[in-house]
């Protein structure tokens, strides 16, 4: 009876034994399975991260390249304008200096044909005394009559009209002067503007305003808008007495 206790507790001893192993076995199977698909999905994980890395990298280098296209154009854009200003501002100042040279030649003109009808007055006078005899006291008054009754006068109004005249040219040019050098200080004003534009908004609504300042310059008297009224061909008012294509016996700036 104990020899059988004793077989039944070796027999029960050696299946708890083999329970264990088995256990055992299990578990290292189990623990070698987990460390597996640990593995497995640190891989995948750490795939998953390098490819999002990798895409916001490329993300990143489109709009980098975009931002710069965007900041190459925008710089063409402002550097065009600023050229299209500088040519603005050269052909105005070329106008004006054109157009006071005009009537720099106009005053001159005036002033030489008054110079002319002053000498044509002394010669008539003149050729008149000599005419009528120095022994003629009727005949002599009857010239100094003739000189202060219409040749003095004659030589008076044309000299007023003279004055008139250059007077008249002074003022136009010194109009236009102003006129000149207001569009260019707001031409130029704009160009600075444009220049230090920090947006693209602001650069827009300075391009439309530098536009519409240098429309306005044309359009202006004397730097490339409508001529003033009662204004010739050769950019001033024509001398009084003729219709624009007569001149005075002798006059040198005939047909200027």
């Amino acid at each position: 009876m104990s020899s059988e206790k004793q077989e039944s507790s070796v027999l029960f001893s050696l299946k708890e034994l083999m329970n264990l192993e088995e256990d055992r076995l299990r578990q290292e199977e189990h623990d070698r399975q987990r460390q597996v698909e640990d593995e497995e999905r640190r891989r995948r994980e750490e795939e998953e991260a390098r490819l999002r890395a990798e895409e916001a990298r490329i993300r990143a280098e489109e709009e980098r390249r975009r931002q710069e296209e965007q900041r190459r154009r925008e710089e063409e854009t402002r550097l065009e304008a600023i050229r299209q200003a500088e040519i603005e501002k050269k052909r105005i100042e070329a106008e004006r200096a054109a157009q006071l040279e005009a009537m720099a030649k106009q005053q001159e003109h005036a002033r030489q044909l008054a110079l002319i009808q002053q000498d044509q007055g002394k010669k008539k006078l003149r050729n008149t005394l000599i005419g009528v005899g120095a022994g003629s006291f009727l005949l002599i008054a009857g010239g100094l009559g003739l000189f202060f009754g219409k040749i003095k006068p004659e030589q008076e109004a044309a000299a007023l009209q003279a004055e008139n005249d250059r007077r008249k040219a002074a003022e136009e040019a010194e109009a236009a002067k102003k006129a000149a050098e207001t569009a260019r200080a707001e031409i130029a004003k704009l160009m600075e503007d444009l220049k230090g534009a920090k947006d693209d908004k602001t650069r827009l609504e300075l391009e439309q305003k530098l536009k519409e300042a240098q429309e306005a310059a044309n359009k202006r008297p004397g730097v490339g808008g409508p001529r003033p009224a009662g204004a010739g061909a050769g950019g001033g008012p024509k001398p009084a007495g003729g219709g624009g294509a007569k001149c005075a016996a002798g006059d040198p700036l005939c047909g200027l």
